[in-house]
């Protein structure tokens, strides 16, 4: 409940929104009165009437010659009440909605996918067709536990073609990429737990992570990789259990792993048992492959996973997970009692795209279309005033900066209302430094009206 007004109002928001952010659970002391008015600067009696209403509220209960505690059954789950509150154009629970709901005709340069058309309709279309015209259990019953042997055959190949060394009995399907990371932190975390982050990285890894209810802490990304320098001194000041990534084709910055950062963030890593999760949902774009920490470490402290959203379909969803053996067979225990079984009809489709002759050819004229679009993307955005941070060689990521004096946040709010949807940098970062910066996808900035739209609001700000 959100309370303004008065300051008893406030200490009472403020006992709220602990307990609906589960920072107090049931049964929880609330500091005494005292303290919490020397943290609230507001007077003892002050929160002697606050705490008198909660508990007259049934929000609390008061134990003589114990203090206050939190009273009811645990509260649901509010992501938006976890975490400090930011505006909504750098919530990446708000971004993602705005995106996904976003009205017939806006534009989208702040989205992370690929236009419907640019994408291998064909493929999707022959595999339904051939799926349509069969018996085949695919379209009726559940799968298998780890998912299609055929397709794990599939990713075995592929994975031994970027020399990670993994046979079918390590990977797993999942729904997706989401349910993949989902998945591995209901196994290898729990609340309180820290996780360590690119910072900028995927916006919605913050939102995933915060539904695990463990601290986030970023780590400043560089043209190469993470920064050693801070990487090193997060494992020594936080001791966290994971390390979430991408080091194919980077998400926001385009940039890509070089193998003396991955080689020497593995020996960090092994000095401190850190699990690192690598996210190579963008693999297919990569003209010139890139190091996978997969490959070197062997899977021994790495997790590998992936999915086929950007390039196949994100509506035909398929995902997986390539790790120890040990560790899949305990992960699709947690799969069957979480969801049972996968998408035995999604995976075969997404499969027959992905075998299909046609495919491999599709993304090489993908590959050359995003280059040339970054290009002049590139070009256009130079003549704003917006400068990429780097010229990515792959993928349809632009990560720009804002001339000087201009912020991201309010450009996102003005351009919104000529339904024009950015990504303002900060829902990017654990650190909230990146006020000045925007993603943009190459692939989302065909049409013209986006750099007036663009051209109009940095005159609001300059």
């Amino acid at each position: 409940m959100a309370r303004a007004g008065t300051l008893i109002e406030s200490v009472m928001s403020d006992i709220e929104s602990k307990i609906a952010s589960r920072a107090y659970l049931p049964n929880t002391r609330l500091p005494s009165v005292r303290a919490q008015a020397k943290a609230m600067n507001v007077s003892i009696s002050t929160v002697v009437e606050a705490y008198d209403r909660l508990v007259a509220e049934g929000r609390i209960v008061s134990r003589p010659g114990a203090g206050f505690y939190t009273s009811g059954p645990i509260a649901p789950l509010n992501l938006n009440q976890i975490g400090p509150k930011v505006a909504r154009e750098i919530d990446p629970l708000w971004v993602s909605r705005e995106s996904l709901e976003a009205r017939a005709g806006a534009l989208m340069p702040g989205c992370g996918w690929l236009p419907s058309e640019w994408l291998y309709q064909t493929g999707i279309k022959r595999a339904l067709r051939s799926l349509a015209r069969t018996d085949s259990p695919d379209l009726t019953e559940y799968a298998s536990p780890k998912g299609s042997q055929t397709f794990r055959h599939f990713l075995q190949r592929r994975l031994l073609n970027q020399t990670i060394d993994v046979t079918p009995d390590q990977i797993m399907l999942t729904e997706s990429g989401t349910h993949a990371i989902d998945l591995i932190g209901r196994f290898l975390l729990s609340p309180g737990d820290t996780v360590l982050v690119d910072d900028p990285c995927y916006f919605n890894f913050h939102a995933l992570l915060k539904a695990h209810r463990v601290q986030i802490v970023g780590v400043p990304y560089t043209p190469n990789g993470p920064d050693l320098e801070q990487f090193a001194h997060a494992l020594e000041t936080h001791n966290p259990r994971l390390y979430l990534t991408n080091s194919g084709i980077h998400n926001p910055t385009g940039a890509q792993l070089t193998p003396s950062v991955a080689h020497k963030l593995l020996t960090l890593a092994k000095a401190s048992e850190l699990v690192i999760v690598e996210d190579d949902i963008f693999a297919d774009l990569e003209s010139t492959r890139s190091p996978r920490l997969a490959a070197f470490d062997g899977l021994d402290q790495v997790i590998e996973i992936g999915s086929f959203s950007k390039t196949v379909s994100a509506s035909v969803r398929c995902g997986y997970i390539a790790a120890r053996l040990e560790w899949i067979e305990q992960l699709v225990d947690l799969k069957i009692a979480t969801s049972f079984s996968g998408n035995r009809l999604d995976s075969e489709i997404v499969l027959q795209t992905l075998t299909d002759s046609g495919y491999r050819k599709h993304m090489d004229k993908l590959q050359t279309w995003l280059a040339k679009q970054r290009r002049q993307t590139t070009e256009k955005l130079t003549r704003l005033g917006i400068q990429p941070w780097i010229q990515p060689k792959d993928g349809m990521f632009l990560w720009c900066q804002l001339p000087d004096g201009v912020n991201a946040t309010q450009l996102a709010r003005d351009c919104l209302t000529q339904d024009v949807v950015l990504a303002p940098g900060n829902v990017f970062s654990q650190s909230q430094n990146a006020h000045d910066f925007l993603r943009f996808n190459v692939a989302q900035c065909t049409e013209p009206k986006i750099f007036e739209v663009l051209a109009w609001a940095l005159k609001q700000q300059i």
